[in-house]
């Protein structure tokens, strides 16, 4: 099952609409202007790379050693809202760097505010190496390519293979059984829950609406948004995990903190929904926990489906102020696509490569954690196979603070109501948001 991220194809320019009627941007006819005249030179060429991975230097060294003629500079930066801002702020200055580290929820806000540049003429055949899903992501539905795919976070079900034995637990195949499953194992193990409904990472809940049908955010031919967050597919979702925490079978523990890390590394959680990068938090969450977990694929909504929503990721862009938009492109192909660099990305940055052919090999070795499932990331490429596009808008920041300022509150009165009347509070928040930036807004 694959998901279009929006209704309609929709051009570069309706994704610039909202954010020109502001002036955020330069005159829609400058748009992009450099992916249309890369600039290229004919001397030496020397790009910056704007990354917060670790270990990036050390991919790029690979690179600059096969190329002399095309040195690329990693520049270490902060994650999230932080980047994205300091991002916006270069491109207003006319100094953005040439290639740009960009988290796929942000793509929409870096293309408003005309800060990628649209390198689908360099880079536009790449599409083969990729899923569809992720492939939509970059695209955001156009015929447009504003990045290229770094890395893949497919969600997945990891549980405790020895406790779900141990108390005759079967592993879910749909959200039904799921809801089975956690009032069978809170009747086994009173002072345990099968998981926890966390209100601290957002991205988790729009993942999980992800995988649901959930389309938080459109828009149109003519550049006319729709936000749509508390949709039927969304709803569904905040209503089935508020009635579980209700009900007293899901436990209500934000996640990342002492208590979490405790619940499982006791057994006291005696599952987990993440993504695949998962086993690296296993290992300093739950350290004494090594070989009792297992991994399997997302629960379903309607028996017989398979699709997956994802909890992260980062793509590698091109800005709209690099004069060597070519040779920047040509990198961000080689990174996410070459064998070598993919291997490099895996052992130097611990990414899940986003490249289909990337997500097997030897350089994939089993998980410490995961040493009784060999097949682990034969899996997981299974898995990510059947990722769903995300419909992200240009205001994704706005709606994540309303989502855990509300449902903060929402989980710790353990009310389903409130779950909904959050879900509520939070699609009015990023609608009046964008409303006020001055796009062309709808509510769906």
């Amino acid at each position: 099952m694959k998901m279009s991220i929006h209704s309609r194809q929709i051009s570069r320019r309706s994704i610039l609409a909202g954010a020109a009627a502001l002036g955020l941007t330069s005159t829609l006819a400058a748009c992009g202007g450099s992916d249309d005249d890369s600039g290229e030179s004919s001397g030496p060429v020397k790009l910056t790379y704007w990354s917060w991975a670790p270990n990036m230097e050390k991919v790029a060294a690979i690179w600059n050693k096969k190329n002399p003629d095309i040195t690329v500079t990693v520049s270490k930066q902060a994650s999230g809202g932080e980047i994205v801002s300091k991002l916006i702020t270069a491109k207003k200055a006319g100094n953005a760097p040439d290639l740009i580290q960009v988290e796929y929820q942000s793509l929409p806000t870096l293309v408003s505010n005309d800060v990628l540049a649209d390198i689908s003429k360099y880079v536009g055949d790449a599409k083969s190496e990729f899923s569809d899903g992720l492939w939509q992501m970059v695209t955001l539905g156009s015929d447009a390519v504003y990045s290229v795919p770094q890395d893949s976070a497919p969600l997945m079900f990891y549980y405790r293979e020895d406790l779900f034995k141990k108390h005759g637990l079967s592993v879910p195949k749909t959200w039904t059984e799921f809801a089975e499953v956690a009032r069978a194992s809170k009747k086994a193990v009173p002072d345990a829950y099968l998981t926890t409904f966390s209100s601290n990472d957002p991205g988790l809940f729009a993942g999980l609406a992800q995988q649901a049908g959930g389309k938080w955010w459109t828009v149109d031919g003519g550049g006319k948004w729709t936000v749509g967050i508390d949709d039927a597919a969304t709803k569904k979702v905040a209503e089935f995990w508020g009635g579980l925490v209700q009900e007293g079978v899901i436990d209500n523990q934000p996640m990342y903190t002492p208590p979490w890390n405790n619940a499982l590394n006791k057994g006291t959680h005696l599952a987990w929904v993440s993504a695949v990068w998962a086993p690296g938090v296993l290992i300093s969450s739950a350290p004494d926990t090594k070989g009792k977990w297992r991994m399997a694929p997302l629960p379903q909504w309607k028996a017989g489906d398979n699709v997956t929503g994802s909890w992260g990721g980062s793509s590698t862009g091109v800005s709209t102020d690099s004069k060597h938009a070519e040779a920047a492109a040509k990198f961000a192909r080689w990174i996410n696509t070459d064998p070598e660099a993919l291997a490099a990305l895996v052992k130097e940055v611990a990414i899940y490569p986003a490249a289909t052919k990337g997500q097997s090999g030897d350089v994939l070795t089993t998980p410490e954690f995961f040493s009784n499932q060999k097949d682990f990331y034969t899996t997981a490429a299974e898995i990510a196979a059947t990722t769903a596009a995300s419909a992200w808008g240009p205001n994704v920041q706005t709606a994540y603070t309303a989502f855990q300022d509300n449902f903060g509150k929402a989980t710790k009165a353990k009310k389903e109501t409130q779950f909904l009347s959050a879900l509520g509070t939070m699609q009015s928040k990023t609608f009046g948001d964008m409303k006020k930036q001055g796009f062309e807004v709808a509510e769906a």
